[in-house]
């Protein structure tokens, strides 16, 4: 029959401590019994020795021995029965030369010839061992007896019963067993203890069962697409799955380390180590815009998870983009409306003359501020961007201007991130100035370039920033404003977060001061964004030094799709 294997995790524990605790304590008893008898033998071998070496320094026994002849009753008979009582040895034997005895515990053997070899101590050697002789077996040993000159006369061979050394040997047998059988009990005692306590804390599971979750984790945790970042109660990374591997750029050396020594300062590295607390937070790595959660757990530690919506942001930006251009040809349907309705007015009074003019003046004005635009700004895409902008500025009552230093050439690396940073730059001096109503509110934009790095400031008329919040206006999820219903598919402060990384990530910078006369100006410098021509330096070979403040430069400036 077979015995079933305990399934609880404490019953295996204390199953493999008990079989364990018990084989250490049999294996302990074993290893101390085996040189307890060896050191008992050897105790009681030199203590036969001793007495014997004790017995043959008597100078009597010597001139006794050489003067008198084996008798039961003689002197060497008498002194050898006196030593062995006083000393409680099996027998002390002294015999001659020759090997005869002339003392023995039987005194029917004195006279006779001892039983073993007694050349070595009549050599001058001393012998000890366990042998058995004619009373059994014993711990023996055998030295040689000199007279008062140092010649030897005979020896003396002192025996102890070996089964007294046994009997001590077992003797002590009961006492190591119980030391162990407290032992083992105390280990039984712990084993439980600790059995309980790992019960309590793996709720009962069993140890095939806690290996099924741990694969299942394991699984679970890098084959889900979203980052899973743990910390312990120190703060360090204990886990990180593939997705949060690949939003963070970690490897498996992050494991052990703290979020500030593998990450940059940013506010995903704060939510990480718990400076920044919330549900869904914004955050932003690598380009990549994240939505982080960090959860406490019991034991002191954290995790984190992170969502990818990056792709949802840029489909965000792209519907704003179109919704951007709807407003833009709304205020174009509507300015050609009022230009129509113009016309009609003039020719309905017969005014033809007058009609032609007007219509030349509107087509021309048109024409020479996109050509005005596309003159400055070759890139289509920036200079699209800027037409369109001014529409969506001219309907909401705001001049978008283009200044009279604007000078960008058609050598933009990757036009998609200038315009990213425009737009972004753009959207937030409207939402400005709109929200802050002033005499003949603007919004100015300037692109110039400088060698290769390409420099983009946009002014406004709006209320500023305060010195105070000019580093915190470019952190992921700060803003200043509430989210429109139209922008309610993502979060708000994104923009200017994403310029900074992106100015970062060309090793440039991006910031904000104070416009003389009131309002923000943004700056942004982009090092390598523009390629060089024919392999030589661009216009010019100076690098990029924003001026502390920035005037509105209303002299050349040029006002894109009218004013409000």
């Amino acid at each position: 029959m077979r015995i079933p294997r305990p399934r609880r995790i404490f019953a295996h524990v204390l199953t493999a401590q008990v079989t364990i605790t018990t084989g250490v304590m049999v294996l302990a008893t074993g290893l101390f019994l085996a040189p307890l008898g060896s050191e008992l033998d050897e105790q009681a071998m030199r203590r036969a020795l001793s007495i014997a070496q004790t017995t043959a320094a008597d100078p009597d026994l010597a001139r006794e021995l050489v003067a008198t002849r084996p008798d039961p009753r003689g002197p060497v008979q008498a002194d050898a029965e006196r030593i062995r009582k006083a000393t409680g040895a099996l027998y002390i034997v002294v015999m001659d030369t020759r090997g005869v005895r002339w003392s023995h515990t039987r005194t029917a053997e004195i006279g006779r010839h001892v039983s073993t070899d007694p050349s070595r101590p009549l050599a001058g050697r001393e012998v000890r061992g366990i042998d058995t002789g004619t009373l059994g077996r014993s711990a023996r040993a055998k030295v040689p007896l000199r007279d008062g000159r140092g010649r030897i006369v005979g020896a003396v061979s002192v025996g102890i019963a070996y089964d007294s050394v046994r009997g001590r040997l077992l003797g002590t047998i009961p006492g190591v067993l119980r030391y162990a059988g407290a032992a083992l009990a105390v280990g039984v005692l712990a084993t439980l203890a600790v059995s309980r306590s790992l019960r309590r804390r793996t709720h009962g599971v069993a140890f095939a069962d806690i290996s099924a979750l741990l694969d299942e984790r394991e699984a679970m945790l890098h084959g889900i697409r979203e980052g899973v970042v743990a910390c312990d109660r120190n703060g360090r990374i204990r886990l990180v799955n593939d997705e949060a591997g690949r939003l963070l750029g970690l490897d498996a050396s992050a494991a052990g380390r703290a979020p500030d020594e593998v990450l940059p300062p940013s506010r995903t590295t704060d939510v990480l180590t718990g400076r920044v607390a919330g549900p869904d937070l914004l955050a932003v790595s690598g380009g990549r815009v994240l939505i982080a959660n960090r959860v406490p757990t019991r034991d002191g530690g954290a995790v984190v998870t992170l969502r990818d919506r990056t792709e949802l942001e840029l489909l965000g930006r792209e519907l704003d983009s179109t919704q951007g251009l709807l407003d833009a040809m709304r205020a174009q349907d509507h300015e050609h409306a009022n230009q129509l309705h113009t016309l009609r007015g003039l020719l309905e009074l017969g005014r033809y003359e007058r009609a032609v003019a007007f219509v030349a003046e509107v087509a021309s004005a048109h024409r020479a501020s996109a050509e005005q635009i596309a003159e400055r700004v070759p890139d289509p895409l920036l200079s699209a961007l800027l037409v369109g902008k001014a529409a969506i500025a001219a309907e909401r009552g705001v001049a978008l201007r283009v200044s009279a230093a604007t000078q960008l050439p058609d050598t933009v690396v990757d036009p998609r991130d200038l315009v990213t940073v425009l737009g972004n730059l753009l959207d937030n001096a409207l939402d400005a100035v709109a929200g802050h109503r002033r005499a003949e509110p603007f919004v100015e934009v300037e692109l110039r370039a400088e060698g290769t790095t390409a420099v983009l400031r946009v002014s406004d008329t709006g209320p500023g920033v305060p010195p105070a919040m000019r580093e915190q206006i470019f952190a992921e999820g700060w803003s200043t404003k509430a989210a429109p219903p139209a922008a309610a598919h993502r979060g708000r402060g994104i923009g200017l977060a994403l310029v900074r990384r992106l100015a970062e990530r060309y090793g440039g910078m991006a910031r904000v001061t104070a416009r003389a006369g009131g309002g923000a100006v943004f700056t942004v410098v982009l090092p390598e964004a523009l390629a060089r021509k024919d392999g030589g330096p661009g216009p010019s070979g100076a690098r990029s030094r924003p001026p502390e403040s920035h005037d509105d430069r209303a002299s050349g400036a040029m006002t894109v799709g009218g004013s409000a």
